[in-house]
């Protein structure tokens, strides 16, 4: 049987491929359709469980569940069923508690079938800039997600545009980057900026990233692009509140080369893409 697994047996034209695998309704080279049920019946085969079928004109492929080809298919299903989950949320500001809870349950999914992230062993998948496609901390209605933060709304002018994470993992460098778009009084139109948030980052164990902050800048884009970069001075430690300690730490829980998801030390959950 392990001389079947993604294995590609030609077929005559006249064959038609039924839609359950389980029927077998092609045969091996040089054998009857009836031989080679037969030598199929007499390996180990748990009859109960499909088999996945790939068909072309000429060829099928079959791959058998629990082989890797059939893990990835099953990754690549689920991480598509996460994404189209979180996607029309606003990166979670428009979302509803229905919204968060079918995001978290098709996150558990993909954690749990891709297993344990491992960055120890390839800290490189982290390198790169990431684009935020959901928070859940957004729902809050606050920038600062569950920590403190400005309101978004009514109460304070400002349009929240695309956030991103940028990382380098041999300078340990790690910046969150925030597009925002500040009301102005009329007849001003409203004031575009990007403030960077500075961090250094260490990896703790094989998935848990700390991060510590160091400043942050604010640069005008737009119509007052040609301002200077403005360094926003750091809250003396004294007197920061402890909600506000300048460093975190979250967990990564699934990665691969554009798709990162990652849940934070108050259980926000986040979904990144590679930008």
């Amino acid at each position: 049987m392990a001389s079947l697994l993604h294995s590609r047996l030609p077929l005559s034209h006249n064959h038609s491929l039924s839609n359950s695998c389980q029927s077998f309704p092609c045969h091996l080279p040089g054998r009857s359709k009836r031989s080679t049920q037969r030598l199929l019946e007499e390996r180990s085969y748990d009859s109960k469980r499909a088999l996945i079928c790939q068909s072309g004109i000429d060829e099928v492929t079959f791959t058998l569940p629990g082989s890797k080809e059939a893990k990835a298919e099953l990754i690549g299903s689920l991480k598509l069923k996460l994404l189209s989950a979180v996607s029309g949320l606003n990166r979670g500001l428009a979302a509803s508690e229905d919204d968060l809870k079918k995001a978290d349950e098709a996150a558990k999914e993909l954690e749990s079938c891709a297993g344990a992230v491992d960055l120890a062993a390839d800290l490189d998948k982290l390198q790169g800039r990431w684009k935020l496609i959901y928070s859940s901390a957004f729902s809050s209605r606050t920038l600062g997600g569950s920590r403190p933060g400005p309101p978004t709304g009514r109460l304070l002018p400002i349009t929240l545009g695309q956030v991103f994470q940028r990382i380098d993992v041999l300078s340990k460098d790690f910046d969150n980057i925030v597009e925002l778009e500040l009301g102005a009084p009329w007849p001003f139109p409203p004031v575009e900026a990007t403030a960077t948030l500075a961090h250094k980052f260490e990896l703790i164990g094989s998935s848990t990233i700390k991060i510590a902050f160091e400043k942050t800048t604010v640069k005008t884009t737009g119509n007052l692009s040609q301002l200077p970069p403005l360094e926003v001075p750091r809250i003396p430690d004294q007197f920061r509140p402890p909600s506000n300690t300048g460093s975190g730490e979250f967990e990564v829980t699934y990665i691969d080369s554009d798709t990162r998801v990652t849940r934070g030390d108050r259980g926000e959950l986040r979904v990144f893409v590679i930008s």
